[in-house]
């Protein structure tokens, strides 16, 4: 009975917190109502350079929380991520694409640089964050998107969300999308009438 108690907790917190979003908007993924803003942040990319909210300003960007050992959720959140870049790359919208690590100490520049390799990251659009402590990405991850990042008990998991969430250029939090969604037509359609 306690294990199906975790689990369901696990599944609750994992969702993003999704009850919060359903204040305002007038589609599917619109968030923008929940006034949700990204703070100022200066982590260290996977090129070991620094790079913060002010390297985004002006710029539409889509976030997302993963980590590299991630054994359930990441595997499938970041080629679906990868999807999202070419597509929109190849639409000619200008955006960018961060995926912040919750397993700094694990996750470092080197490390952050052969994953987003292997998963096929264009660096010139997206960076991958690390160089913070955890505690410091759980802080972000509730004030940005209402989400918690913690350590699963007795397991290799790390909770966090498994959405995406697009960020406006002024730094407010206005769409949050199914990181896990294998058919993004809809999400897609979305971002390229967002981004203009």
């Amino acid at each position: 009975m306690k294990k199906w108690i975790v689990v369901l907790i696990s599944m609750f917190f994992l969702s993003g917190c999704g009850w919060i979003y359903g204040m305002g908007g007038n589609s599917e993924f619109d968030i923008s109502g929940g006034n949700l803003e990204m703070p100022e942040f200066e982590f260290t990319n996977q090129d070991g350079e620094p790079f913060g909210k002010s390297d985004l300003e002006g710029d539409y960007w889509l976030a997302t929380m993963i980590f590299t050992q991630c054994p359930s959720v990441c595997p499938t959140m970041t080629p679906n991520m990868q999807r999202l870049q070419d597509v929109m790359i190849a639409e000619g919208k200008e955006m960018k694409f961060i995926s912040f690590t919750v397993d700094p100490k694990q996750d470092t520049p080197e490390v952050l640089h052969k994953y987003g390799t292997n998963v096929g990251a264009d660096f010139n659009y997206w960076n991958f964050l690390t160089g913070y402590s955890q505690e410091e990405i759980g802080d972000l991850s509730k004030e940005a998107f209402a989400a918690i990042v913690q350590d699963v008990e007795d397991s290799d998991e790390i909770m966090h969300s498994t959405s995406f969430y697009l960020v406006d250029p002024e730094g407010n939090v206005i769409r949050k999308y199914d990181g896990l969604q294998s058919d993004q037509t809809e999400i897609v359609k979305d971002l390229k009438a967002t981004v203009n």
